[in-house]
């Protein structure tokens, strides 16, 4: 109910505003008719919506394609042999750090209680061979024992000792490859497709996961050599897609051509929207370098088969019809010549306006 008592009040509102134009005209209209007396009636005042010319900065532009992408997208494999026990879904949303696959780890847990029954096994040794060395000393030290005896059993011992080493380290790598057992996600992302289900076997570096992290975007396009004295590192450039436009900055261009295209791969940062992953875009690349020119909106524009033209609104409100030549083009605005900055142009109303007509100024959106 709330919402339909919105529309009628949209709707008389608008009505409201046309009827109230209707007024303005006829009230502007009366002196003229009245002026004109016997010598027969002129054309009413016509409601229009004006903007004004303005001198701007502008560059002819060429349109390429671009596709929205993620920066951080990556086929996440396994890092050890094994039964794949568990597969995240397609779809799911994944943080940093949290698991995507998990593989069967009793074979590895088994290995790792014989590595750690090896260092037991070693340290006992060496802790038998420190005190042999320690009671070998004393006997040397009074003659009953040989001195090559004592050199025997040092080197006895400091072999165990690298062997305890060497047996902690095969504990330390087991424990690694039992945690790496459970993939984990490098960023937070999407899991976008399954390249191996549960149950399948996993070899070390088999992807298992494509993951894609939907919230780093940019937008990638191909650019021509021509255009690289253009464009830089943070340009700033027009971006569209039906029915959205808007801007980005350029974040990097790769240097380095394509041997077929011979075109450059840049890079466009687009921080703030939320386009899904593989959405087309239309990437606006100067072509030469920007210089001053008068720029109105494109809506002003009245083409004809004689040519171009706009309709310029004089201080006595009367329209006169000014010849022009297109020139730039950049998003709503272009370039026209025989207009000044500061004329007031017609962009609403003007297709059926005739020279030295009279007008009456509309705002350019009615009430909401």
């Amino acid at each position: 109910m709330p919402r339909l008592l919105l529309l009628c009040y949209r709707a008389l509102s608008l009505l409201c505003y046309r009827a109230l134009s209707a007024l303005l005209a006829a009230a502007l209209a009366g002196p003229a008719i009245a002026q004109q007396g016997g010598q027969g009636k002129g054309p009413p005042p016509a409601p229009v919506v004006v903007a004004v010319a303005e001198s701007r900065m502008l560059a002819p532009v060429t349109w390429y394609p671009g596709t929205v992408i993620s920066r951080n997208r990556a086929r996440v494999a396994a890092e050890v042999e094994g039964r794949l026990e568990w597969v995240a879904e397609v779809g799911a949303v994944i943080a940093e750090g949290e698991v995507v696959a998990r593989l069967d780890d009793a074979l590895l847990r088994q290995s790792l209680a014989e590595d750690e029954a090896a260092v037991a096994r070693v340290r006992a040794r060496l802790t038998y061979l420190d005190a042999q060395v320690k009671r070998l000393d004393k006997l040397v030290t009074q003659n009953t024992a040989t001195r090559s005896r004592l050199e025997e059993a040092v080197a006895e011992r400091d072999v165990a000792r690298s062997e305890l080493r060497a047996a902690r380290a095969r504990v330390a790598l087991t424990r690694e490859r039992l945690e790496r057992t459970r993939i984990k996600a490098p960023f937070g992302g999407i899991v976008t497709e399954r390249l191996r289900q549960t149950g399948e076997w996993a070899k070390s570096g088999e992807s298992v996961v494509r993951l894609v992290d939907a919230e780093s975007l940019e937008v990638q396009t191909w650019i021509p050599i021509a255009a690289l004295s253009f464009v830089h590192e943070g340009s700033e450039l027009a971006l569209e897609t039906n029915p959205s436009k808007t801007t980005g900055r350029v974040r990097t261009i790769v240097p380095v051509g394509d041997n077929r295209s011979r075109l450059y791969e840049m890079r466009l940062g687009i921080d703030g929207h939320s386009w899904p992953v593989g959405q087309d875009m239309r990437v606006a690349i100067p072509t030469a370098a920007a210089r001053a020119v008068i720029a109105i909106p494109r809506d002003a524009l009245v083409l004809r088969r004689d040519g171009a033209a706009v309709y310029r609104v004089g201080e006595n409100n009367l329209a006169d019809r000014v010849a022009v030549t297109p020139g730039i083009a950049e998003g709503e605005l272009i370039e026209v010549d025989g207009i000044t900055p500061g004329d007031r142009v017609v962009i609403r109303g003007g297709e059926r306006l005739r020279p030295g007509q009279p007008v009456v100024i509309m705002p350019s959106k009615p009430p909401e």
